[in-house]
C-alpha cells in the first residue's frame, strides 16, 4: 500500500497520509516519502499550492512508536524532515485536519500555513505524556500560531484542543465538515495567481512576520511589487482588465 498519496485538484495538489491501520503515524520510509512529494509539487510548475491531510480516522497520531523507541538523532531527524519539508516549502500549505494530530502529527499541522479542521479534529501535544521531550521546533511553532498561555497549557499541562477551541484559539482558521473540500477551495486562490508571484508574497509573509519594523517592510515589499509590476504576467492580466473595462464602457 502506498503510504503517501499525492492527488491534483486543478492547481492544488493534496497529499494524503494513508497508513489508517496505525492512524497514520510517521515511520522513516513514510517520512522521506513525504519529502518527495513536497520535492514533487515544488518542482512541477501546474501546482500552485498543497493541502495536507490524513486517511481517515486520523490526521497523523505522531511518530510510530515502534521505531522511536530505538530512535537516535539520525532517526528523529528524519521523522523532522516530513513537517520541515512542509515548514520551508515554497507554496502556500493548508492543512486538513479530519482527526487527531498528535505529537509529530500536531507538528505536521503546524508547519502548515493555515489549518481547516474537521468536526472531529483534535490538537494533542502528547509529548510529556509518553515520556519524551517536544522535538522537531513543536514549541516555537506552537507559541508563534496560539498565546503562551495556550502553549503552556497544550505542551506542559497535556490539555488538548477539541476543533471549536481550535479556533477559539487561533490554531485553525475555520471548522468545515468536509475539512479537505473547503481545504481545496480556499487553496484554489493560490492557483488563479502567478505562481512565482504566489512564492514571493509567501517568502515576504515570512520576513515581515518576524521582528521587523514597519519601514522595513515597506522596503521589502517595494522591491518585490517592482519586480512584479516589471513581468510579462502583470502586463499581460492588466491588458486583459483594460479590455474588460472598455467593453463595459
Amino acid at each position: 500500500m502506498t503510504e503517501v498519496l499525492l492527488d491534483r485538484d486543478g492547481g492544488v495538489a493534496v497529499l494524503t497520509f494513508n497508513a489508517p491501520d496505525r492512524r497514520n503515524a510517521l515511520t522513516l520510509p513514510m517520512a522521506a516519502a513525504v519529502v518527495e512529494a513536497v520535492e514533487t509539487c515544488e518542482n512541477d510548475e501546474s501546482v500552485h499550492a498543497i493541502v495536507v491531510t490524513g486517511a481517515p480516522p486520523a490526521f497523523c497520531a505522531g511518530a510510530d512508536l515502534s521505531a522511536l523507541g530505538d530512535a537516535q538523532e539520525e532517526g528523529l531527524r528524519g521523522i523532522y524532515a516530513s513537517f520541515l519539508a512542509l515548514a520551508n516549502c515554497g507554496l502556500p500549505t493548508i492543512a486538513a485536519v479530519n482527526g487527531a494530530a498528535v505529537g509529530a502529527g500536531l507538528n505536521v499541522a503546524l508547519a502548515c500555513d493555515m489549518r481547516i479542521a474537521g468536526p472531529k479534529a483534535r490538537f494533542d501535544a502528547r509529548f510529556l505524556q509518553i515520556g519524551i521531550h517536544p522535538g522537531g521546533g513543536m514549541t516555537w511553532m506552537l507559541q508563534r500560531t496560539v498565546s503562551k498561555q495556550t502553549a503552556v497549557a497544550m505542551t506542559l499541562f497535556s490539555h488538548v484542543l477539541d476543533a471549536g477551541a481550535a479556533v477559539q484559539h487561533g490554531l485553525v482558521w475555520q471548522v468545515a465538515d468536509d475539512p479537505v473540500a473547503v481545504a481545496v477551495q480556499l487553496a484554489a486562490g493560490a492557483a488563479g495567481a502567478p505562481r512565482d508571484l504566489v512564492g514571493t508574497t509567501k517568502e515576504t509573509l515570512r520576513v515581515t512576520s518576524g521582528n521587523v519594523d514597519h519601514a522595513t517592510a515597506v522596503e521589502t515589499e517595494l522591491r518585490a511589487q517592482l519586480a512584479s509590476i516589471s513581468s510579462a504576467e502583470f502586463a499581460e492580466r492588466l491588458t486583459r482588465l483594460r479590455t474588460r473595462i472598455t467593453s463595459r464602457e
